[in-house]
């Protein structure tokens, strides 16, 4: 398919509720995306209430806002999504589309590229712009991230990528920014979902969404087990935060994977990261490498997580732990 316009497009996900929960954070690199490219800025909504939605993608930067808008889109299925944002790709035909990579994302990202028979670079952390031939260039981690290779899809539009979590940050929300609103119309009979939501079950050992969360206190092997984790988890109330892990802990089972950070987990980007017990491997470091601040507590004085950490202690995390609870709870009596 060939591209109407010189558009870039960010696919803003939302939740029950109608708020954003993936695609502000991208419309702040695709501002310069779409400026090399030669085109507008454009979010793309589908859900059942859009208007707050809507405010947030003009706040952060949005030149155009295109919604869809129905019951049938109140939560997110297959038939439906895919249904409504081809149909908004077949009419306007964008250069390109950012996707962040949720659950949803993932599913919904490929299925376009499918319908309209053109690329998909997924898991990207950096973009740039080929200036002679306007082809996106996506960078994306291979190996466990020990590496990054730069990927292109230059046979057809439009060119799509999915976006690693938390890679980049929201810019500054400003009410004065003004964007062009388009609401089309595109309806799903009830009969062509084939998918039917019965029962949603919260995970109730996942207190907060580890990617929104702006304090983590992650566990690695050095917990030796689920009685370090009840260490770290008083650590994380006192300080107000959430829980997570390395893969060896959730391997071990001592924690949920739900709460694994890095390569194959999730991706974060909190204001403060403790880390306890955590070697500092590759395919976790590339997870919650771009914490503002992060604090390593290792017996191993040559544990790699001591090389990106901004703070670190050496010594035994059931020693220094228990007195940093109780140094935070002096401080805030």
């Amino acid at each position: 398919m060939y591209a109407k316009s010189k558009d870039l497009w960010v696919f803003v996900e939302t939740g029950e509720d109608g708020s954003p929960v993936s695609g502000l954070d991208l419309l702040n690199p695709g501002k310069e995306l779409a400026g090399k490219q030669g085109g507008a800025l454009t979010a793309v909504i589908i859900g059942g209430n859009n208007e707050a939605a809507e405010k947030a993608c003009a706040e952060c930067g949005a030149d155009k806002i295109i919604t869809i808008g129905g019951e049938e889109y109140a939560r997110y299925t297959t038939d439906a999504y895919s249904g409504a944002l081809g149909y908004l790709v077949e009419k306007y035909r964008p250069e390109t589309i950012l996707i962040g990579a949720t659950a949803n994302g993932r599913d919904l990202a490929p299925r376009i590229a499918s319908r309209f028979d053109t690329g998909i670079v997924a898991d990207c952390i950096g973009f740039e712009v080929e200036e002679e031939t306007g082809n996106l260039v996506c960078m994306r981690p291979i190996s466990s991230g020990s590496m990054i290779v730069s990927c292109i899809c230059p046979g057809s539009r439009p060119q799509i990528a999915s976006v690693r979590l938390n890679t980049f940050k929201k810019s500054a929300p400003s009410e004065n920014r003004a964007a062009e609103r388009i609401r089309e119309k595109y309806h799903v009979q009830a009969d062509s979902i084939r998918t039917v939501i019965l029962e949603v079950i919260n995970n109730k050992s996942a207190r907060a969404n580890l990617e929104d969360a702006e304090i983590i206190v992650s566990g690695g092997r050095g917990t030796g087990g689920e009685g370090g984790f009840v260490l770290l988890r008083e650590l994380a109330d006192v300080l107000g935060g959430v829980v997570a892990a390395s893969r060896a802990a959730t391997d071990e089972g001592w924690i949920p994977s739900s709460s694994l950070i890095g390569q194959t987990g999730k991706s974060v980007a909190p204001k403060l990261y403790i880390a306890c017990g955590i070697s500092g491997a590759l395919q976790h470091v590339c997870g919650m490498s771009d914490s503002d601040v992060i604090v390593a507590i290792n017996r191993d004085a040559n544990a790699p997580i001591f090389e990106i950490a901004d703070y670190g202690v050496v010594g035994d995390m059931f020693k220094v732990v228990p007195a940093f609870i109780e140094e935070v709870k002096k401080a805030r009596a």
